[in-house]
């Protein structure tokens, strides 16, 4: 999958395209769907296809640390739609400037300009333009007039009934149900990031991590959690299990969020490696400890507790 970045610089290089559009955090079960539909429609007029995304998320331009958790970075988002089978992934700076085009402008530079659409997929929720006038009955008039075709996807639901939406994600990830994620998104639910040094508190206390930085506004979990860690790399790639704590280390003073991973009965050396976290069960919430000495007894207790958990896998 190549990557297309910005209006001006990089236009789609063939003369016809199959996209959509929208943030797909988290590239669950109902983004498949949509990026699917675009696959095949594309395959059908011989054409590539697309899918369209901002950076930052329109959210988090507007709301910043109010936006919704990100579920996933944008090279994680990159990898997972890359795998589904796309021929582009283009993304767009959401700033001042993309904020102020209007609908209409929106369907001539970004569409017809830049994509040289010639049919579009949309989630049945796709608004656009700075004036919020765009729909799908407004793409419907734009695409007799221009000569592209614009369908819309169908919800994609759960057998119960429940509509899979990022914000539906976000919500069991908060309530630690992580086996309901795993069935919106089709996939264990896993944060990436390499290894960084961090105060190495932990060596201190008997309890080495690796720190990953976590590199988002808000992030959709806190606390600690029972997980299975893979090395992606280096000498010492494989897989394990252990425990981390996701937050802002309120015990030793307020930090930007990342997360820390005791990773059981190991002694590599992984400073500057890749993981993938795989969170498996939510131990207990983020909290504050009157000590280190406090501190030293909980992570004792979380530490059983997680090595419990993974022992009945």
């Amino acid at each position: 999958m190549k990557l297309l970045r910005g209006l001006i610089n990089s236009p789609i290089p063939e003369t016809a395209s199959v996209a959509t559009i929208g943030n797909f955090d988290g590239v669950h079960l109902g983004h498949q769907q949509i990026v699917r539909r675009v696959i095949e429609k594309a395959e059908e007029l011989g054409v590539p296809s697309v899918v369209v995304v901002f950076e930052p998320q329109p959210q988090e331009y507007f709301k910043g640390e109010q936006a919704p958790a990100r579920l996933m970075r944008f090279r994680d988002k990159y990898a997972c739609l890359s795998d589904l089978g796309l021929d582009y992934l283009c993304v767009l700076k959401f700033d001042a400037k993309f904020r102020a085009l209007t609908a209409k402008q929106f369907v001539d530079q970004v569409l017809v300009g830049h994509l040289n659409v010639k049919h579009l997929v949309i989630g049945d929720d796709f608004r656009f333009g700075g004036d919020r006038q765009g729909d799908f009955s407004s793409l419907l008039k734009a695409g007799e007039e221009l000569g592209f075709g614009v369908e819309n996807s169908p919800t994609y639901s759960l057998a119960g009934g429940a509509r899979v939406s990022s914000t539906l994600v976000r919500q069991k990830l908060a309530e630690g149900a992580f086996e309901t994620v795993q069935s919106l998104l089709a996939r264990p639910y896993c944060m990436f990031g390499r290894v960084m040094y961090g105060q190495q508190l932990g060596r201190t206390i008997g309890f080495p991590t690796a720190n990953i930085a976590l590199r988002r506004i808000t992030n959709p979990l806190k606390g600690v959690f029972a997980v299975k860690v893979d090395v992606l790399s280096g000498e010492s790639a494989g897989a394990y299990y252990g425990v981390a704590n996701l937050g802002k280390k309120p015990s030793v003073g307020e930090f930007d969020a990342n997360l820390e991973i005791h990773i059981f009965d190991f002694s590599g050396d992984i400073y500057g490696q890749n993981l993938q976290v795989e969170f498996l069960k939510k131990i207990r919430n983020e909290q504050k400890f009157d000590s280190v000495q406090a501190l030293q007894k909980q992570i004792e207790r979380d530490n059983v507790a997680a090595r419990e958990f993974v022992a009945q896998l």
